[in-house]
């Protein structure tokens, strides 16, 4: 299977869809209590990993204490996610902070400032 195949682009969205839904619903950690976001998820094309992408409305500390929350429920979310989504193996699944957002705000300012010396 090709890494960017339609089967693996689909696979990918599901899995994202499923482990949004079970860290919502079904993880009870007190290191998870502000809003979590999966961003983004790549499943290897042998499903037997997977990179998720997490975002926390928070700032870097809150970040760190939620991955290291859901990497200590990474067994229970497989298990969870082998009885929502249908695959051969149930992958081994990476939670990496996603930090585009706040780069993205962090470029915008830049740019309003260069903006704003350049209208004077």
């Amino acid at each position: 299977m090709r890494k960017n195949s339609i089967k693996n682009v689909r696979i990918n969205s599901e899995v994202q869809r499923a482990l949004s839904s079970i860290i919502r619903n079904e993880v009870k950690d007190y290191r998870l209590d502000g809003m979590v976001s999966v961003t983004d998820v790549y499943v290897a094309p042998d499903l037997k990993t997977c990179k998720a992408y997490i975002s926390v409305l928070g700032d870097a500390e809150k970040l760190a204490l939620t991955i290291e929350g859901l990497t200590r429920a990474e067994g229970f979310i497989r298990s969870c996610l082998a009885r929502e989504v249908n695959l051969r193996n149930t992958p081994k699944i990476t939670f990496i902070p996603d930090t585009s957002i706040e780069y993205g705000i962090a470029m915008s300012e830049k740019i309003d400032r260069v903006r704003e010396t350049d209208g004077e």
